[in-house]
């Protein structure tokens, strides 16, 4: 998950929300400053009111604010979740300064950039949403040539494919359906090639990542509404992951919990998986959007997403997918579980 873009990605995810802006510029400190305030005065009410464990279990999650000097007003339940991942935000920046650690205020700067240049798109629209996807799809597949040494030909089609797949789920959703016939497709310039040593080889490797970077992403736009939502509850499910992981392991009846995954990845435990599906459970409710499918989409599709993430690098001999995010390496070492989490909750987000 990972997590950047996932609490970035939901400015807007939650657009369900409505907002009667009339322009977007300079507004940003007013803006996080009231969504700060609307944070207090909600932790304020609530709880005086006895009324706390009632909202966090069925409350209303739509807030309305008004920004400072610019009087506009924002309402919905993306006030809220922007509310939520600033005071996160914040709350991670006093612990990162008090660490004075170097690396921690790289990432919490990082964090800080992608918030909003993640979430701002998404709250805009479906249009710019499809954007966001197309580019962040662009990116990922320049890693992942890389890493696989893809040739110009299968690179030059997933670069296409990125930037199709997020119009098609815009424009026309059910055109996303042409996936399966796009994997073969892939082959295409293996076969015009008469490649027999590596041709099979690259029509693998270009189909199977036709899904899971362009399709997968185009995802964000077929969940444009909760797409905040889902990256940040997989972003802290990541977190909740790692949390169960330390803390179990040092368990001694907790032995079960130190059995990895996978040997792809040591670190990536059954106490982790644990952790991850108590945190996407604990962190949907508060979100207001808990259901057994979106649990599952989100606990266990993070932890599968990042092992798969692990399969790739360790394939390439690599320990990180790039190092274009400072603190954090490359893009597909954010977004990994987000390619797996997207899909999973389109399909099973109302199941149950």
């Amino acid at each position: 998950m990972s997590a950047a873009i996932m609490s970035a990605t939901g400015l807007a995810g939650a657009a369900g929300a409505t907002s009667t802006v009339d322009a977007v510029g300079d507004a940003a400190g007013p803006a996080l400053h009231a969504a700060h305030a609307s944070v207090a005065a909600a932790l304020h009410s609530y709880p005086l009111q006895g009324g706390f464990l009632d909202w966090f279990l069925g409350g209303d999650r739509s807030w309305t604010i008004t920004v400072p000097r610019a009087g506009w007003v924002l309402t919905g339940r993306a006030v809220f979740l922007a509310a939520t991942a600033v005071t996160i935000l914040l709350l991670a920046g006093i612990g990162v300064a008090l660490s004075g650690k170097a690396e921690l205020r790289r990432r919490w700067v990082t964090w800080a950039i992608i918030i909003p240049a993640v979430g701002i798109p998404i709250w805009m629209g479906r249009g710019t949403t499809a954007l966001l996807a197309a580019l962040l799809g662009l990116q990922a597949v320049r890693e992942l040539a890389r890493l696989t040494r893809l040739p110009g030909a299968e690179t030059t089609l997933l670069a296409i494919l990125s930037v199709a797949y997020p119009l098609m789920a815009w424009l026309r959703p059910g055109t996303l359906g042409i996936a399966p016939l796009m994997v073969l497709v892939c082959a295409v310039p293996a076969v015009l090639a008469g490649d027999v040593e590596g041709g099979m080889r690259r029509a693998t490797v270009a189909g199977f990542a036709s899904v899971w970077i362009p399709w997968s992403l185009a995802h964000l736009v077929v969940l444009w509404q909760d797409a905040f939502l889902i990256a940040f509850a997989a972003a802290a499910a990541d977190v909740a992951a790692w949390t169960g992981g330390t803390f179990l392991r040092r368990m001694p009846w907790a032995a079960w919990a130190r059995r990895p995954l996978s040997p792809l990845s040591p670190n990536k435990t059954l106490g982790g998986l644990v952790g991850a599906v108590l945190g996407a459970a604990l962190i949907l409710t508060l979100l207001g959007r808990i259901t057994p499918g979106l649990v599952i989409a989100v606990g266990l599709g993070g932890v599968l997403g990042d092992l798969l993430e692990s399969l790739v690098k360790r394939t390439a001999g690599v320990k990180d997918a790039g190092s274009w995010l400072p603190g954090f390496g490359g893009l597909l070492d954010r977004i990994d579980s987000l390619l797996l989490v997207l899909p999973l909750a389109a399909v099973l987000g109302d199941l149950g």
